[in-house]
C-alpha cells in the first residue's frame, strides 16, 4: 500500500456491517480509518486489518459527538492528507409503537442515526469539496423506504437518512462528489444489543428474520463497495425489498393493506 492509496472513514466499524465494510475497503487497497463507540472493537478490527497488509488505525467514535468528530477528521487528515470516502454506518435500533415509546427513546435514535450521519457529512463535505472528490455511503434501512409495523422511531430516523442522502445528491450534483444510500432489510448484525422499547415479541421476530436471511454483511459490503465504484445512488440489498418497493409505488394502497394485516398479526401474536 502507497501514499496514493484512497482513504476511507467508517464509523460503527467494530462489528457487524462496519467490519465487513472495513475489511472489504481494505481488500481493495484503500487505508481505512475504523471508529466505533466502542474503542476496543474499533481496535480490534484495526488489527485485524494491519494483519492483512492494511494501512489503518482505530478511532473512538461516539456518533453523537462533535468533537469526536472533529478527532476523527484531523486523525484522517494527519495520516492521509485527504479522505475519499466517508461511510456513516452507526446506528441503533428501537421498537413499539408511538404511544408506547418515550421521548427519550425517541431523542437518543434520532441523535445517533439521522444526526450522526449529519454530522458526519458536515465535517467531512468541506474537505470533499475542497478537493473536488469524494463519496458518501449512509447506510440506512429498508424500514426507511417502507412502513415496518411498530418501528416508528427507527423507520423515521432511517427515513430522514434517505430524504437527507436525496437532498445531498442534488446539492452536490457537478461537484464530483458522490453519494449513495443503502437500505439493507435483516442482515446478521449486532443491532439489536442496542434496542431500546419494545417487548421480548420484536427482539425474536427480528432475531428470527436475521437469522432467516441469505444476505450476509458481507454480500452488503460488496455492494456498498461498488456503489462506490459505479456511482450507484440507491442500493436495495436484499431481492426481496426490490418488489416491495416497487409494490409500493406502483400500488400504494395494497401495499398499505398488506403492512396493515401484517401489524394485526403482530398485534395478534401480542395478545396472546
Amino acid at each position: 500500500m502507497n501514499a496514493d492509496s484512497p482513504g476511507v472513514v467508517v464509523s460503527g466499524a467494530g462489528s457487524g456491517l462496519g467490519a465487513a465494510i472495513a475489511h472489504r475497503f481494505g481488500a481493495a487497497n484503500y487505508r481505512v480509518a475504523v471508529t466505533d463507540r466502542i474503542e476496543a472493537r474499533a481496535v480490534r478490527v484495526a488489527a485485524e486489518l494491519q494483519a492483512e497488509g492494511v494501512d489503518a488505525f482505530a478511532q473512538a467514535l461516539d456518533v453523537t459527538s462533535g468533537p469526536d468528530w472533529d478527532s476523527v477528521y484531523q486523525r484522517a487528515l494527519t495520516e492521509w492528507g485527504r479522505v475519499d470516502v466517508l461511510v456513516n454506518n452507526a446506528g441503533v435500533a428501537a421498537a413499539g409503537r408511538l404511544e408506547d415509546s418515550s421521548l427519550e427513546d425517541w431523542q437518543w435514535i434520532l441523535d445517533t442515526n439521522l444526526l450522526g450521519v449529519v454530522r458526519g457529512c458536515h465535517r467531512f463535505l468541506p474537505l470533499m469539496r475542497e478537493q473536488g472528490s469524494g463519496h458518501i455511503i449512509n447506510i440506512a434501512s429498508f424500514a426507511g423506504m417502507m412502513p415496518v409495523p411498530e418501528l416508528s422511531a427507527y423507520a423515521t430516523a432511517k427515513a430522514g437518512v434517505v430524504a437527507l442522502s436525496e437532498h445531498l445528491r442534488i446539492d452536490l450534483d457537478g461537484s464530483g462528489i458522490g453519494v449513495s444510500v443503502v437500505c439493507p432489510a435483516f442482515v446478521q448484525t449486532r443491532l439489536l444489543e442496542t434496542m431500546r422499547g419494545g417487548d421480548s415479541r420484536h427482539r425474536e421476530q427480528a432475531e428470527r428474520w436475521m437469522a432467516k436471511s441469505p444476505v450476509t454483511a458481507e454480500d452488503v459490503a460488496d455492494k456498498v463497495f461498488n456503489a462506490v465504484i459505479t456511482n450507484r445512488f440507491l442500493v436495495l440489498t436484499h431481492r426481496e425489498t426490490r418488489w416491495a418497493w416497487r409494490l409500493r409505488r406502483w400500488f400504494p394502497e395494497r401495499c398499505h393493506r398488506l403492512v396493515a394485516a401484517q401489524a394485526r398479526r403482530l398485534a395478534h401474536r401480542a395478545d396472546t
